[in-house]
């Protein structure tokens, strides 16, 4: 995960050979007359999605991850919380669509103050939960834009709530795993 400003964007162009198309879509348009809804920059490579909504508590917020794109989430307008992880700390609650490129998770965190102009990099290593308000709900405008990776890792190495072993086993059940 990558946290910083619109300002310093030339710094993360070495991380993928579409990043700078992307910064410059985030830097070339007055985002405060552009109307929610997905927008293409370089056809399913690279695509945008304006966001407004109000902040939501943490109880309504949901872990997640993507294999498919890696996301440059900007806010425009407004402030909110932004969670990030490592799916070491995470459990899988509801398994990966890749028609949706998402999964949903539970498990720890920590958070960060996204304000206007600034933007976090969520790879698909990291488990971001966004949209979270500080303290009361605000409205907020994001750009969210997608930028497709190439050999994109098959499996998060998570969990699932099916994988959770119990502490300990009942009796005169054997433990069948290779040696």
């Amino acid at each position: 995960m990558i946290f910083d400003i619109l300002k310093h964007a030339e710094l993360y162009y070495p991380l993928h050979e579409k990043m700078k198309i992307a910064f410059d879509y985030l830097r070339n348009n007055d985002f405060d007359n552009v109307e929610p809804g997905n927008y293409e920059i370089d056809g399913e490579d690279v695509y945008a999605i304006v966001q407004q909504y109000d902040s939501k508590p943490l109880s309504a917020g949901k872990w997640e991850a993507h294999k498919k794109y890696l996301d440059i989430q900007y806010v425009h307008s407004g402030k909110e919380k932004m969670g990030y992880s490592n799916s070491q700390k995470m459990i899988v609650t509801q398994e990966y669509s890749s028609y949706n490129d998402i999964m949903f998770l539970k498990g720890e965190g920590s958070f960060l103050i996204a304000e206007a102009g600034s933007f976090a990099i969520f790879l698909p290593t990291d488990i971001h939960m966004p949209g979270i308000a500080l303290n009361l709900s605000t409205p907020v405008k994001k750009v969210v834009v997608k930028i497709k990776i190439s050999g994109a890792p098959e499996e998060a190495e998570t969990k699932s709530e099916s994988d959770i072993e119990p502490e300990q086993k009942s009796e005169g059940e054997s433990d069948t795993t290779a040696q």
